[in-house]
């Protein structure tokens, strides 16, 4: 996925000291790189029966509305706590200094639905771990789990063995 890679921006000491963050602005801002990037996004997956897409907020809602549509598939938004208006379930996970949590509303979801998960990067898998634990608990089926970029060296992906991954651009 090298062609992609030119249209990530590397922006140093984001948000705070030390951390290179990935932009992805740039590749929003491309018609055909989105455009590619989603096609590729969604490819191991496009006739799986897929009828629930799972994103995250808030650059995962960008790539999912997208790829829930190219599917012809529902949308689920995951937020931070207290951000959805009606009853929710919630999946607390960790952070470097303390603990978060995400919802989903309850029964968004029905039990054997085919989920896609989306998000933008796979860094430590704390995050989709907190989404699959959501999933789980409506009982629906998770096909797959796809990002936009994973960064290897954080080994996100050890955090969700068992589970169909894949990633387009990996640093």
């Amino acid at each position: 996925m090298e062609e992609l890679k030119k249209y990530i921006r590397n922006i140093p000491d984001f948000p705070k000291q030390g951390i290179l963050f990935r932009d992805i602005t740039p590749l929003l801002n491309n018609a055909s790189a989105l455009r590619r990037s989603v096609e590729l996004m969604i490819a191991p997956f496009q006739d799986k029966g897929i009828s629930k897409v799972v994103a995250v907020e808030s650059r995962g809602f960008i790539l999912g509305g997208i790829i829930a549509y190219l599917l012809k598939a529902g949308f689920i938004p995951v937020r931070k706590k207290g951000k959805l208006p009606y009853r929710t379930i919630s999946a607390e996970y960790d952070l470097e200094y303390g603990k978060d949590t995400l919802e989903i509303h309850q029964g968004a979801l029905q039990e054997g639905e085919k989920v896609l998960i989306v998000d933008d990067l796979l860094a430590t898998g704390g995050t989709i771990a907190a989404t699959i634990e959501l999933v789980e608990q409506e009982k629906a089926n998770i096909v797959g789990i796809t990002f936009l970029i994973e960064l290897r060296e954080l080994k996100g992906r050890e955090k969700l063995k068992g589970y169909s991954l894949h990633s387009l651009i990996k640093y």
